[in-house]
């Protein structure tokens, strides 16, 4: 089972405060609100999708990288976890 199905609500909660924040720029920019107050809701919903990336991150590479039960699944999942950084940081 993955390490988020442990952490299932308190991500969910994380998801929907980020939708919300979403949902604020949409109407910002509905609204035709300032260009300064839109940056700044945008600045907020990236730090708390870097923080939610972040968290998940750690927690693959706790169970399935240090906490791996074999080498070969240590492989695994550092190789999973590369691949991830390499989407992440393009």
């Amino acid at each position: 089972m993955s390490h988020t199905h442990g952490q299932k609500d308190k991500l969910i909660a994380r998801v929907r405060r980020i939708k919300g924040q979403m949902e604020g720029i949409e109407r910002a920019l509905e609204g035709d609100a300032a260009c300064a107050e839109v940056l700044r809701q945008l600045a907020s919903a990236r730090g708390a999708m870097n923080g939610l990336t972040t968290e998940v991150m750690l927690g693959h590479l706790q169970e399935h990288v240090v906490d791996a039960r074999t080498d070969a699944e240590r492989r695994t999942g550092g190789e999973e976890m590369m691949d991830i950084l390499r989407s992440y940081l393009k």
